[in-house]
């Protein structure tokens, strides 16, 4: 075997692999938007009715995940659809998996097991995007 039959690229990403990318990353767009929208938005009462967290940390703290949350579901597709810069797209997985492991940690911390499924859902498809973007099937910017 020769060196260079070692050192070829990797062939490129079929055509499935790119589709469960492109859902992958709409996925993780409309949860984290969505969960973003509501904490930023809705009064803290009502998210409390249905989370019970966010009635228990400041104000600026769920405001603030808000943000973060909405950040990175944009993050995550709207660069890559754009091509406009789309290494941010694999900037903002990183991000979402940070964040999903952080979130894991804090909802353990509070017994708050519930909430881990939704987590390690969201966690898999940020590190999929993560893998597949990053290494596997990038995407290229616009020349």
């Amino acid at each position: 075997m020769s060196s260079a039959a070692t050192a070829s690229p990797a062939a490129p990403a079929g055509k499935g692999l790119q589709i469960a990318l492109w859902v992958a990353q709409a996925l993780i767009f409309a949860s984290f938007t969505l969960f973003g929208c509501m904490k930023f938005f809705m009064p803290v009462d009502q998210l409390a009715a249905m989370w019970v967290w966010p009635g228990e940390v400041p104000v600026w703290f769920l405001r603030l995940m808000g943000v973060i949350d909405f950040a990175g579901g944009v993050g995550v597709l709207l660069p890559a659809l754009t091509r406009i810069q789309p290494r941010l797209s694999v900037l903002a997985a990183l991000g979402c998996v940070l964040l999903q492991i952080a979130a894991m940690i804090f909802h353990v911390s509070r017994g708050e097991t519930p909430a881990l499924p939704l987590n390690v859902i969201l966690l898999a498809l940020s590190a999929f995007i993560l893998w597949g973007r990053g290494k596997r099937a990038p995407i290229a910017p616009r020349g």
